[in-house]
């Protein structure tokens, strides 16, 4: 197995670790700062799939990407694969329940369960889990907090309660 390589960059929603392992995009989470905060070793971002995948990313928060198109292996469970399969299909801009989800990944009756692979979800924006809500129409949890869960709807223009 080849050795991972992380890059750093900037976004309007904050700091972002990114991780590539093998040639492909592994891992992308929110940066909270403080001690221990990750720093971008020097020439990471110049490996392919961090390039790649930054290049993406600031296409994304600029308004010029809607979909992305990267080399990227997100690791977990059947459910969650099959959860995060789906949660590639949700259109820019558009959001949907929890229970719309779980009917798409064919369990209508797992709303919860598929709010726990949401939550589990390795590259989020990349993998829009932002883009599922309550069924009332409200935010609900999101791994980068919920100011970033709305800032990243906004950004695609979605329509909000």
């Amino acid at each position: 197995m080849s050795e991972a390589c992380h890059a750093v960059m900037d976004s309007p929603v904050g700091r972002l670790h990114l991780q590539a392992e093998g040639g492909v995009l592994t891992l992308i989470e929110f940066q909270r700062g403080g001690p221990g905060e990750r720093e971008d070793p020097p020439g990471a971002a110049r490996r392919k799939p961090l390039r790649q995948a930054i290049r993406q990313l600031e296409a994304y928060f600029r308004g010029e990407l809607q979909e992305f198109d990267l080399d990227m292996k997100a690791t977990g469970t059947e459910f969650q694969q099959r959860t995060w399969k789906a949660l590639q299909t949700i259109p820019y801009g558009t959001t949907i329940s929890y229970g719309e989800l779980a009917r798409r990944v064919g369990n209508p009756k797992a709303a919860r369960a598929v709010g726990t692979a949401n939550g589990s979800n390795p590259l989020p924006i990349v993998i829009p889990c932002h883009r599922v809500i309550g069924s009332n129409g409200k935010l609900t949890g999101y791994g980068g907090g919920l100011e970033i869960k709305q800032q990243l709807l906004e950004l695609e223009g979605a329509r909000l309660v």
